[in-house]
Parts: C-alpha cells; sequence; structure tokens
C-alpha cells in the first residue's frame, strides 16, 4: 500500500462524500458499530416484554487525521438496527458536512472499504 491513506466512500442518501481514512480507523469505527447493533438488537428483543428497554448510551465516534469524523447514534431513539441512523459530521480547516445516513448504508460503506483495503 502507499503511503497515503487510502479514501473511504460513504454513500449518503443525496450524493457520496470520499475521503482518506485509515484501515485501523476503519476497524475501531466497525467495532463501536457492532457493539450498538448490538444494544439494538436487545432493545428490539426487550420491547416484546412487559418491562421497559434499559437506556443505552449513544455510540460517538471520533477519528481526526486529515480530516475529523464524528459518527453518532442514539439507540434509545429506534426500533430496530434496520431503522436506524446515524449523525455524521466530516470537517476540516475549509468545510463541515453534518448529515445523516441509514446505520445499514455506514456498514455497507465500511465492510466494502475493509475488503478493498485490509
Amino acid at each position: 500500500m502507499s503511503s497515503t491513506n487510502p479514501q473511504l466512500m460513504l454513500n449518503l442518501p443525496e450524493g457520496s462524500v470520499s475521503f482518506r481514512f485509515t484501515l485501523e480507523a476503519a476497524y475501531e469505527l466497525q467495532t463501536a458499530i457492532t457493539g450498538l447493533m448490538e444494544h439494538l438488537k436487545t432493545a428490539v428483543a426487550q420491547g416484546g416484554t412487559a418491562q421497559k428497554p434499559t437506556p443505552q448510551k449513544p455510540m460517538e465516534y471520533c477519528y481526526t487525521g486529515e480530516i475529523f469524523l464524528e459518527v453518532f447514534c442514539n439507540p434509545n431513539i429506534w426500533s430496530s438496527p434496520f431503522a436506524a441512523k446515524a449523525l455524521i459530521t466530516l470537517r476540516d480547516d475549509r468545510i463541515r458536512l453534518s448529515t445523516e445516513t441509514t446505520l445499514t448504508h455506514l456498514v455497507e460503506d465500511l465492510n466494502q472499504f475493509v475488503e478493498q483495503y485490509g
């Protein structure tokens, strides 16, 4: 691999954005999302019981490289992992992008990145 980091492309509802991202950071974000998905699945399973689901901590992932990336998702407001959306903030000293995407699209984009560069 070259000395520059590979490009991660995030497919968003109204387009896409690409930026340099490390493989290590991709693995960290995958781990954070996997934990979030488990919390969401647990909440769905508890939804059929008489007891109120235990509130879960939101997922907050931050990456600082050439850009700053923040991914935030509150599992307490989504009915399932397939309905969940993540808020994404991507910025550097010249531009700031804030948007949201479905968690499933984010997972697909990360998996493709890891398969390509891992």
